[in-house]
């Protein structure tokens, strides 16, 4: 009877952990992602304007993207760092690190002094500040994700939708950024725009709050108990596992190139091309945010009912149609059109988005999981995410013509079909166990 007892409420803790560890991932990661989004907004409407005034308004656009995409470029370096790091020390001690990490440097971007203050070093303090907040959230993805599904169970279970929570903080960031912008900053075009970056600070304590009150995960410390905490993990999984790393990177492009041309081009697409006013479309944004907060858990959900990977490659391919469908409603310039375009593109970008996390933390061991699927994923944002609204600011500057940039996001989803299809479901291995000890 005392054993039964002593089973259940063994049982009642891991429960409550696993409640309280998605909880953290996806606060940490909402908190993360609105500095993260709060910054690309910003980049596509005002920054090009306060910070890199130019006679050529698509240069001045394309330079203020440009430290846009220097955030992208250093996320695998955050990758790299956080990720041995999480190896080494736990998942719990480097997520606090990435989260005051980005609430510092996000904060400071409301301090710099624009470009009729202090010239060009205004525009370069926006450039390092935006390197550092790349490094944070290279570090920041692997270890929610890690949090939430480690605390699982080890065989089976909802991983995939336990993997969806940390992917959930990316519409609620969305949605907060767009939100604090479209608050803020009409209150005045020189300073309104700051205080959403200043209340970083604040909203990263509160995540502080939450994830210190999280113990490390069960896999983590079994790594721990066993001995088996590898000296340098980052390349240890570069040797071992540098074709999962590969896919990985280019199972994200038919997802991560269409989401910041979806979230972040749209922005003066939409504005610029189309002439809608930007309120119209910050709100057409702002309801397809609130769409994905239901279903990328959703579909992280349905990935642990039907596979993981069959629900990518599904994903994918919905994209490759989708490309072909989204820029004609957009070119229409009808209002409902345009909001339809803009809406129905999350629910189609979330079936890869919500089983994502999950499909890549499985190709992964132990041991070099938080290395492994931090360096795949980030590596993306090189080849995918970063460069994306560049090459579709390119694109129409070149061919005059939405259908380029449909044709380049269908390429995009081509690439992530195969690269599903290449990479081995793990769903069904134990999660706890190494995996290069019981073979494939």
């Amino acid at each position: 009877m005392a054993e039964d007892q002593r089973l259940d409420a063994t049982d009642q803790q891991k429960r409550r952990q696993v409640v309280r560890a998605v909880i953290a991932s996806a606060v940490g990661t909402s908190i993360e992602w609105y500095d993260f989004f709060l910054y690309g907004f910003a980049a596509s409407t005002i920054f090009a304007e306060l910070f890199f005034p130019t006679n050529d308004p698509t240069t001045g656009l394309l330079l203020a993207l440009g430290t846009y995409f220097g955030g992208f470029a250093a996320r695998p370096i955050g990758a790299a760092i956080f990720g041995h790091y999480g190896d080494r020390i736990g998942r719990k001690a480097t997520l606090i690190i990435t989260l005051m990490t980005m609430g510092v440097a996000t904060a400071l971007v409301g301090l710099v002094p624009t470009y009729a203050q202090i010239g060009i070093w205004g525009g370069i303090l926006l450039t390092l500040l935006r390197l550092l907040q790349g490094i944070s959230v290279g570090g920041e993805w692997g270890g929610s994700v890690l949090l939430a599904t480690e605390w699982g169970k080890t065989r089976g279970g909802r991983r995939g939708f336990l993997g969806s929570w940390p992917q959930f903080g990316v519409p609620v960031g969305l949605v907060l950024g767009y939100l604090a912008l479209q608050i803020f900053q009409p209150l005045d075009p020189y300073w309104g725009w700051r205080i959403p970056f200043l209340l970083s600070i604040v909203m990263a304590a509160v995540g502080l709050y939450i994830r210190l009150g999280i113990l490390e995960t069960p896999v983590f410390t079994k790594v721990l108990r066993e001995n088996k905490v590898e000296r340098v993990p980052v390349r240890q999984v570069i040797v071992k596992n540098w074709r999962e790393i590969v896919l990985s990177a280019l199972l994200r492009t038919g997802q991560q190139a269409p989401f910041y041309i979806f979230t972040v081009f749209i922005l003066t697409y939409a504005t610029k091309t189309l002439g809608f006013a930007a309120s119209d479309v910050y709100l057409y944004v702002i309801v397809a945010g609130v769409v994905s907060l239901f279903t990328v858990p959703f579909w992280g959900y349905i990935s642990d009912l039907v596979g993981r990977r069959r629900l990518y490659i599904i994903g994918a391919a919905a994209m490759v149609v989708w490309s072909f469908v989204y820029w004609p409603l957009l070119d229409t310039r009808v209002p409902a059109l345009v909001f339809l375009a803009i809406v129905a593109a999350a629910p189609i970008h979330d079936i890869q988005y919500g089983p994502q996390a999950t499909f890549i933390a499985e190709s992964f061991t132990g041991r070099l999981r938080y290395s492994g699927a931090s360096l795949g994923y980030q590596l993306a944002s090189i080849t995918a995410g970063g460069p994306a609204p560049l090459i579709a600011v390119w694109l129409y500057a070149t061919y005059e013509s939405s259908f380029a940039i449909a044709v380049y996001m269908a390429i995009c989803g081509l690439i992530s079909v195969a690269a599903a299809f290449a990479l081995k479901d793990r769903a069904h291995m134990d999660y706890a166990v190494e995996y290069d000890e019981t073979g494939p």
